[in-house]
C-alpha cells in the first residue's frame, strides 16, 4: 500500500538538498571574490557534495527505490548548520524526512526481497 510518507520525505529532502547546494555554491563564489579565505574553500565543496547526495536521495524516496540511499539523503539533509541564523530551520526538514523514510521502509522496492 502506498502512503504519503515517502513522497513527503522526498520533497523535504530535495528542498533541504537545494538549500545545501546553494549554500555550498555560495561559499565557493565568496571564496572566489574574497581571495585568501581558506574556510570558504574547505566547506564549499563539502556542502556541494552533501547537497547532491541529498537531492539524489530525495529523488529515490519519491520513486520508492533504494531505501538506504533515500535514508542517506535524508540524513545528509540534517547537516546544513547555518551559523548565521538565517536558515536555522532547514535541519528540521531533514529530521522530518528521516522519520518519514524510516516509517515507510516497507514501501521501498529494496526493503524486502521478493519471493521466488
Amino acid at each position: 500500500m502506498k502512503t504519503w510518507k515517502p513522497t513527503t520525505a522526498g520533497i523535504l529532502t530535495v528542498i533541504g538538498g537545494a538549500f545545501l547546494l546553494a549554500w555550498g555554491l555560495g561559499h565557493v563564489i565568496r571564496a572566489e571574490l574574497v581571495a585568501g579565505t581558506l574556510t570558504h574553500w574547505q566547506f564549499g565543496p563539502v556542502f556541494i557534495v552533501l547537497g547532491l547526495i541529498t537531492i539524489v536521495g530525495g529523488i529515490f524516496a519519491v520513486r520508492r527505490r533504494v531505501w538506504g540511499l533515500a535514508l542517506a539523503g535524508a540524513i545528509c539533509a540534517v547537516f546544513p548548520f547555518h551559523p548565521y541564523g538565517s536558515l536555522i530551520w532547514t535541519p528540521i526538514l531533514g529530521i522530518l524526512a528521516i522519520v518519514f523514510v524510516a516509517l515507510s521502509r516497507n514501501e521501498f522496492s529494496s526493503a524486502t526481497p521478493k519471493p521466488s
